[in-house]
């Protein structure tokens, strides 16, 4: 397979457009006003200048600075602050003062804490619920180590969706991913769809998987209750980050989509710049 490094040249369909408008000026006002944080900046996320000019944005929530190292995230790695018993106030009125109808809501891994950061999230989604009650929601979570009892308190608190990341196939996850295993995320995702809830996940291309192995990861998802996926380009955000082994053609992403779909997902998200949380509000429906 064709190697590439952060100094070859991406492929025309890989152009990002940068951030720009007044809506996506009033949503780093009010971030940076009330000390919140997104994955779309901490992450270099391709797609702010749509998502900020629609007036949305993915807040994340436990600080900015990750107990784990995945080889494909730019997220600063650390010892964390102590969580601010202030934020789940401050990110509801975030999203009462942006007005939005949709809103996703992730968080850095708080492996350091006794509830792995549970109870934060739970008090937040409770949070955003009281102050705007006609808000539809999607959580990113991370696996809480595979805790049930964990994932229940996040459960217990009703988003409209829960999604948890496999990221990438079954044999690059060791690679790719810090703490995380492929089984235990399979784990998370069967027991959201269990309880009742849409269970949503995603995959990077670009890594260095097989076709066959991203068909088997899609049987692997719906097998687990997953009803809704995201497939994306991996883009190396940094030096320091695992380089890329394919830039993957969009007509490649479309062929994807549509084996998703016949082989049962309820909704699939495919192209080179889609992320997690990429049309989510189209997955609470």
């Amino acid at each position: 397979m064709r190697k590439n490094t952060m100094l070859q040249r991406k492929p025309e369909w890989l152009r990002i457009e940068l951030p720009k408008g007044e809506l996506s000026l009033k949503i780093r006002q009010i971030v940076n006003k009330n000390s919140l944080h997104t994955i779309c900046e901490s992450g270099l996320c391709p797609n702010r200048a749509e998502c900020h000019g629609c007036g949305t944005a993915t807040l994340m929530i436990g600080g900015d600075i990750c107990t784990r190292a995945c080889k494909f995230c730019n997220v600063r790695t650390g010892k964390p602050l102590p969580l601010d018993s202030d934020e789940p106030v401050a990110i509801a009125e975030s999203i009462e003062k942006l007005k939005l109808k949709h809103v996703v809501l992730t968080s850095v891994d708080r492996d350091d804490l006794p509830d792995l950061g549970a109870n934060h999230w739970g008090a937040t989604i409770r949070a955003v619920k009281k102050a705007c009650p006609a808000v539809t929601m999607e959580t990113l979570i991370p696996d809480f180590q595979g805790r049930v009892d964990l994932l229940d308190i996040v459960i217990d608190a009703k988003p409209e969706v829960i999604s948890h990341n496999l990221e990438t196939v079954k044999r690059l996850t060791p690679a790719v991913r810090s703490r995380a295993t492929y089984n235990v995320s399979l784990a998370v995702l069967k027991h959201i769809a269990e309880r009742g809830l849409v269970a949503k996940s995603g995959i990077m291309l670009g890594l260095g998987e097989t076709e066959a192995e991203i068909l088997q990861t899609m049987d692997d998802l719906l097998q687990a209750g997953c009803s809704v996926m995201t497939i994306g380009q991996y883009l190396q955000p940094s030096a320091k980050n695992i380089p890329v082994s394919e830039y993957v053609h969009p007509d490649t992403f479309a062929r994807y989509r549509q084996a998703g779909v016949e082989k049962g997902f309820r909704h699939v998200e495919s192209g080179p710049f889609v992320r997690s949380s990429y049309h989510a509000e189209k997955h609470a429906k």
